[in-house]
């Protein structure tokens, strides 16, 4: 099976830019509702994912031993870049093997998926990849199922 098969397309997905406030990101995951994104550069290069607990850290860390409460006009002061977990949710190629988004995703709830010029054209969800295992117990991702 070609993983383009289980592909929601960039233009389906929520994702942030890596120059984007902190405010900027959490607002837009808040009105998606979700708990992770990805992180895109302005070239359209896939550069990680931040999840809320990213955010979580980031305002804990820097906020030891300080005595003042968090303005908002403070997280716009800071971009995601800097907060971004760049090893945390590791893309996969386009070319990977059903195998391959069955490892990644064990690990992930989503798997970003990227070009061979690593410009990123959409992600894989956990749950589409267990849905088409579902669907199909005898195709390709039904054998790989069995052998994990």
């Amino acid at each position: 099976m070609n993983i383009a098969y289980l592909l929601v397309p960039k233009q389906n997905v929520a994702y942030l830019y890596d120059d984007f406030t902190l405010r900027q990101a959490l607002e837009k995951m808040r009105s998606h509702g979700y708990a992770a994104i990805p992180v895109i550069n302005r070239d359209n290069q896939y550069v990680g994912t931040v999840s809320e607990g990213d955010f979580l850290w980031y305002l804990v860390d820097d906020r030891l031993d300080k005595t003042r409460k968090i303005n908002l006009k403070d997280l716009e002061k800071v971009c995601v870049s800097e907060i971004l977990d760049k090893d945390g949710n590791p893309p996969s190629r386009i070319t990977s093997t059903v195998g391959d988004l069955v490892n990644h995703a064990l690990t992930q709830n989503f798997i970003p998926v990227i070009d061979d010029r690593d410009i990123f054209i959409g992600i894989v969800t956990r749950a589409d990849i267990i849905r088409s295992f579902c669907v199909n117990k005898n195709s390709e991702a039904g054998a790989v199922l069995k052998r994990a």
